[in-house]
């Protein structure tokens, strides 16, 4: 069973087996699991199978492109020419594009085979992925725990191994907190870096595009796809001189003791892989999770402002509940934001001249139930939806990149994650840093994933 790409890559190298061959059996298999976990709300089974073919012709001649033959999938807000494209809601449900989105563009030229498109919450509305048009995505680890969302399909597909990879989006947090509630790893990139031409958006001011899979260096091989920057170079052992920077408010505050048992065991792995630990000033960052709210509350109502005057009673009640708050938000709510948002980026970007990259927690508490509503931390509750973007969201309104990553299994055997952050456009520093981690500290939680979930 082929689990990376580089061992895909390796295997069409020494004619093991085809394109043909692997796209049959994830579309078998995708068949088979699918319906237990709805993962995909489309699967283009003759497309992929047309691709794979062109991959073997290409193959047969030599050629060796970055993700020639590599099974990925798109989350179902992503424009696929010709194919269903619904953004996992039933105002679309029939909506077919016209044209790819760029990032389907670049990596089908790259030779990548498309499965299919991924369930999700509602136009990204939340950060779980609970759906009642496509059916709720189910964590393959638990079906009791929430995959995560908005790209919970993308993450749920990828740990179930029901494609190499897959592009979400991220607003606040919507392919970090996925990830990490399916134990695989996600990367935003630095804002703008990957294009969201061709994708239906959510707030312009927050949303990220990029992939999700099994594991660091795969992610880096995609994203070195997806901008011709060669990632992988970064992908080595030990961190030598590197210098962590640990957070000294705010991603520490609040969070679960697992998590925080969690958190300290990745700061020592981190230290015995040779880094130089240095604590940061973030008590700059307060209500956090209101600014991020102003913004994609406030621009979400505008984008649907068409589907809003003929469609509004087709959408969720949790959707037209936030149209309804986004007619109460202020002009001088939003500008006050982007003032805040001016002013975190700026010291943000500053924090880095004195280290390479930050870690904190992908949350602050364990990965909840389907069904929860509330949490409550130290005698403090809060809404689900707020807890896990607490940490996540920070980044969408700077922009700076973050990788998310497994850090392993909480005591009843759910993942676990953590948030690498670096400066605009040192993704290279999340690759280098994230690689060496995984490579000291989960072979055990890797091998637990594929013996449990295939």
């Amino acid at each position: 069973m082929i689990v990376t790409i580089k061992e895909l890559m390796e295997g069409y190298k020494k004619k093991q087996f085809s394109p043909t061959e692997i796209t049959k059996w994830y579309l078998n298999r995708i068949r088979e699991l699918n319906p237990k976990i709805h993962a995909y709300i489309t699967i283009t089974e003759e497309k992929a199978l047309d691709q794979a073919k062109k991959a073997e012709v290409k193959l047969s001649a030599g050629e060796a492109s970055g993700l020639l033959g590599v099974p990925i999938s798109y989350k179902d807000s992503i424009d696929t020419k010709g194919i269903l494209t619904t953004s996992g809601s039933i105002i679309d449900e029939k909506r077919i594009p016209a044209e790819d989105a760029e990032v389907v563009t670049k990596l089908e030229q790259e030779g990548s085979i498309s499965l299919g498109k991924t369930n999700m919450y509602e136009y990204a509305f939340g950060i779980t992925s609970q759906n009642p048009f496509f059916g709720d995505v189910i964590n393959p680890w638990n079906k009791d725990k929430t995959a995560g969302g908005s790209s919970g399909g993308s993450a749920a597909a990828v740990a179930a191994n029901l494609c190499l990879g897959s592009i979400g989006t991220d607003t606040a947090g919507s392919i970090r907190v996925p990830a990490a509630c399916c134990g695989v790893v996600g990367i935003k990139p630095t804002y703008d870096l990957v294009s969201m031409k061709g994708m239906t958006p959510l707030s312009w001011t927050l949303d990220h595009a990029g992939p999700i899979s099994g594991n660091v260096e795969d992610t880096a091989i995609i994203m070195q796809a997806l901008t011709n920057i060669p990632y992988t170079k970064a992908c080595l052992n030990g961190l030598a001189g590197l210098r962590i920077g640990l957070p000294t408010h705010y991603f520490n505050e609040t969070m679960d003791h697992e998590v925080s048992s969690m958190y300290d065991k990745a700061i020592r792995h981190m230290t015995e892989l040779g880094a130089d630990v240095v604590e940061v000033d973030t008590s700059f960052l307060t209500d956090v999770v209101r600014i991020a709210t102003t913004f994609g509350t406030s621009e979400v109502g505008l984008v649907h402002k068409e589907r809003i005057q003929t469609a509004f009673h087709l959408y969720s009640e949790g959707a037209q509940k936030t149209f309804e708050k986004s007619r109460l938000i202020s002009a001088f709510d939003y500008l006050t934001a982007m003032q805040i948002r001016t002013e975190w980026t700026r010291r943000f970007s500053g924090i880095f001249t004195d280290i390479d990259v930050m870690m904190t927690p992908a949350m602050p508490i364990v990965t909840p139930d389907v069904q929860a509503k509330g949490v409550k931390i130290n005698g403090a509750n809060e809404s689900i939806g707020d807890c896990m973007i607490r940490y996540t969201s920070p980044f969408n309104i700077t922009g700076h990149p973050v990788l998310s990553m497994p850090a392993g299994l909480t005591g009843t055997g759910i993942p676990l994650g953590i948030q690498l952050v670096a400066n605009h456009d040192r993704e290279d520093l999340l690759f280098r840093a994230g690689y060496a981690y995984e490579q000291y500290a989960l072979t055990n939680f890797y091998s637990e994933r594929h013996l449990q979930l295939n």
